[in-house]
């Protein structure tokens, strides 16, 4: 039988049986899912899995999909611009708007010059001279339209996303609102696990729910091949003699002081 923690330091054979890690699941169960404390109220909860262009499928943890979307006036990444002011000189560009010869001050936005009255929100028809505008479809609105017509809104604060939209758990997030709950930090296209219906990041996630590889101290992930031995789970590569490294998965192996040992070095080494 393996040698348990605490046991004697006198060498004792066992055997090494290989698992799928297929069937592997991390300490704490991921199957119960309750809404999160940030979730938007009667809404359903998340489905767990992996998350992938805004659809889940079950068994797996994968990245959020990121988007550029249409920012918070906070955030740095917006897509809000502003025309730049040009005076009367000696330059007389083309307007885009009219295909005319501007003489006298004029605007420049997205590459192009424009009459100043002829810069106008395709919605609402007001100037946009002096304020944010946002190109949608081949067609420029000003901010407040923008954001009325076209911008998602966060599945966290419910407020409309006028930056870089984060696509997850069939949600639109804005990025700073799409965060691990064990450590604050923004997921972004990260790979993140659900427990309890909360996003993790990943580093977070093994080392609160997830087993650890006695051998290497990584962690054993969906797919890996494992084993259990010595009151430990060890990757099948990482289960080796601790003197010569040869591999023990499936064959009968002695241990001291919860240290692997193949036949040959079983008596014939102290620690």
């Amino acid at each position: 039988m393996p040698e348990r923690p605490g046991s004697p330091a006198s060498a004792r054979p066992g055997v090494a049986g290989l698992t799928t890690a297929a069937a592997f699941k991390p300490l704490g169960s991921t199957s119960a899912i309750k809404s999160p404390s940030w979730q938007r109220p009667n809404q359903a909860a998340p489905y767990t899995g992996r998350i992938s262009n805004s659809a889940a499928s079950s068994g797996a943890v994968g990245p959020a999909t990121s988007s550029v979307g249409q920012p918070q006036p906070s955030d740095q990444d917006t897509l809000v611009q502003r025309a730049e002011h040009i005076p009367a000189g000696k330059r007389t560009p083309m307007c885009a708007h009219c295909n005319q010869v501007i003489r006298g001050p004029f605007l420049v936005a997205l590459g192009k010059s424009w009459h100043p009255e002829e810069f106008n929100c395709a919605h609402c028809k007001n100037t946009m001279a002096y304020i944010g505008f946002v190109e949608e479809k081949g067609a420029l609105y000003c901010e407040l339209c923008y954001e009325k017509f076209f911008a998602p809104e966060c599945g966290r604060c419910q407020r409309k996303i006028l930056g870089e939209v984060i696509n997850a758990l069939k949600q639109t997030w804005h990025v700073s609102c799409f965060v691990c709950v064990a450590c604050g930090k923004p997921i972004r296209n990260n790979v993140f696990h659900l427990e309890d219906g909360e996003p993790y990041c990943e580093t977070d996630y093994y080392a609160l729910f997830g087993t650890i590889c006695r051998g290497c101290e990584f962690p054993i992930e969906a797919g890996d091949m494992f084993l259990e031995a010595l009151g430990y789970t060890w990757h099948d590569t990482c289960f080796v003699c601790s003197v010569c490294c040869e591999s023990l998965e499936g064959q009968t192996f002695f241990s001291k002081k919860d240290k692997p040992l193949c036949k040959k070095h079983a008596h014939a080494v102290n620690f």
